[in-house]
């Protein structure tokens, strides 16, 4: 058997790693369907607690998935939403969402 050499295989498990861990898949859809403040998101995202939707709301801005924009009014709001690279993935996973529920279905 042939191994496998090519340089997007660091780059894929690190997307595979980042959208896998606990809730960025809720995140990701919540954003793919118009979520802009957190609380948005909170209430989109059943039983994510705020420490875990800010941590994820950070990682996915770090990754350049997520965009970040300070509204400078009073109070301060803080609006989220899906960079160009974060649209495309959210696209890309939505035959895996398809499979997941499809799969789940047949599982009983």
């Amino acid at each position: 058997m042939e191994a496998i050499h090519d340089n997007t295989c660091p780059r894929f498990e690190a997307t595979l790693e980042l959208v896998g861990r606990r809730w960025t898949g809720s995140v990701l859809q919540a954003a793919g369907r118009g979520a802009r403040r957190f609380t948005e998101y909170r209430g989109m995202i059943e039983g994510i607690s705020d420490r875990l939707l800010s941590q994820r709301l950070k990682e996915l801005e770090a990754a350049g998935l997520i965009e970040r924009t300070v509204v400078p009014t009073t109070p301060v709001q803080i609006r989220y939403r899906l960079a160009a690279d974060g649209e495309a993935l959210v696209t890309a996973l939505m035959p895996l969402a398809r499979w997941s529920t499809s799969r789940a279905g047949s599982r009983g």
